[in-house]
């Protein structure tokens, strides 16, 4: 290597070893390689003093006892600069190289994800084949069906045409009926002034020869009758009119005679039991009275006819203490009016009313059963108010209030009043 220091103007030149030469510097021109020499060095620019003083440097060239030593370190200078580009040149080239590795990577990477990316198109290349496949099974299915539906849509217009024959021949055979129709119609009413509604009653003919001589023989006997009352068709129609509607009005009646006679009996019955099981409990108390009131003995009551009590006699049977049982008719008159009053009670005590008037009911019993009978009465008072009217001693002296008549003048009446208790 060349190294040239500047100091004090002194040049030093280090030299390298003679076998380092170049094989381009043997058999040289030594003016034309000084002068391409400097024309290098001067390219160079190494240093500002070389280009300044050529004087210097061809002296020392002139000095050099070894020219070929100077021609080998310019060589050798030469070479390393070479060398040095070289080096750049490799630098540049190592970092292209790296360049080119990291688009060789990236390269790498996008045929990866492009490979990946083949993939999945061929996988939904694969999945939409299945599909199209499918599509084309089905697509299939579905035109047999059509055909299918096609040939029943065939099978019905052709069934719809036949159809549309027999329809117009049922219409012709229609109207040809109704035209039948007609002329039987008019005939009927022509031959026998009916109408088809009327015709329905009558019985239908098993021999119609022996049917029209009949007709025949009918119409001549009523052509022997001679003319007839036109009017009489209008008066049967309205005494029609009136015989349906004294039908309806009788229908009416009948229904209602029915649904009241049906009341009738279930109010019947009803009474019925009501009245049997009342005449129990009359009966026995009116037992329970008369023993209270004659002191002793018996009564009851006895219906004539079981089975009709609505409508029956009630037979009063009595038996006072010392006396045989017997009907009540056959008793004196203290007796008979006692019994009745003992059945009165008996009535009272099931049903007591909130006001009672007794007229004189005790008129013909003696003094003791007078006052039995006030006592007895003291027992009802509590529900029942009593307006007794009397002329009894014992009947007054069991009242709380006494309201006397007297008629001091004639035809003028005066009230008197007393409270006892």
């Amino acid at each position: 290597m060349l190294n040239i220091i500047h100091e004090t103007k002194d040049i030093i030149i280090v030299n390298k070893p003679a076998g380092q030469l170049s094989q381009g510097a043997k058999g040289f021109d030594l003016d034309d390689s000084v002068k391409r020499a400097k024309d290098y060095i001067s390219g160079l620019n190494i240093d500002p003093f070389i280009n300044d003083d050529n004087n210097l440097f061809e002296q020392y060239l002139l000095a050099s006892a070894n020219k070929k030593t100077v021609l080998t370190d310019l060589l050798q200078l030469k070479e390393e600069k070479d060398i040095e580009n070289y080096n750049n040149a490799i630098t540049v080239k190592k970092d292209q190289i790296e360049d080119l590795k990291r688009e060789d990577i990236e390269l790498k990477e996008k045929i990866e994800s492009l490979k990946n990316q083949i993939i999945e198109i061929k996988n939904s290349v694969s999945t939409s084949t299945e599909k199209i496949e499918q599509l084309k099974l089905d697509r299939a299915n579905k035109n047999e069906e059509l055909n299918k539906i096609e040939k029943d849509i065939t099978d019905q217009f052709n069934l719809l045409e036949d159809l549309k024959g027999n329809l117009v021949k049922i219409d012709v055979k229609k109207t040809k009926l109704e035209q039948d129709i007609d002329l039987v119609v008019n005939n009927l009413w022509e031959e026998y002034e009916l109408t088809p509604n009327n015709a329905t009653d009558y019985k239908k003919v098993e021999n119609v020869q022996t049917t029209q001589k009949e007709v025949n023989d009918i119409r001549a006997e009523i052509k022997d009758l001679g003319s007839i009352n036109v009017d009489s068709i209008e008066e049967y129609k309205k005494t029609k009119e009136r015989y349906d509607f004294m039908c309806e009005q009788r229908l009416d009646l009948e229904n209602t005679i029915s649904k009241l006679r049906k009341m009738i009996s279930e109010i019947t019955d009803t009474m019925k039991k009501q009245f049997v099981e009342k005449f129990k409990l009359i009966n026995k108390n009116f037992n329970e009275v008369f023993v209270e009131l004659f002191g002793g003995g018996k009564a009851e009551l006895i219906l004539e006819d079981e089975d009709n009590v609505l409508e029956c006699g009630i037979d009063i049977k009595a038996q006072p203490t010392g006396k045989k049982l017997q009907n009540m008719m056959l008793l004196s008159g203290g007796e008979k009016a006692f019994t009745a009053i003992a059945l009165l009670f008996a009535i009272l005590k099931i049903n007591p009313a909130p006001f009672c008037i007794l007229d004189e009911i005790e008129a013909a019993l003696d003094d003791v059963n007078v006052y039995r009978y006030a006592e007895y009465l003291k027992k009802f008072c509590s529900d029942t108010q009593f307006l007794v009217i009397t002329h009894r001693k014992g009947t007054m002296e069991a009242a709380d209030t006494v309201y006397g008549i007297t008629m001091e003048e004639n035809g003028i009446s005066k009230l008197l009043s007393m409270k006892l208790k």
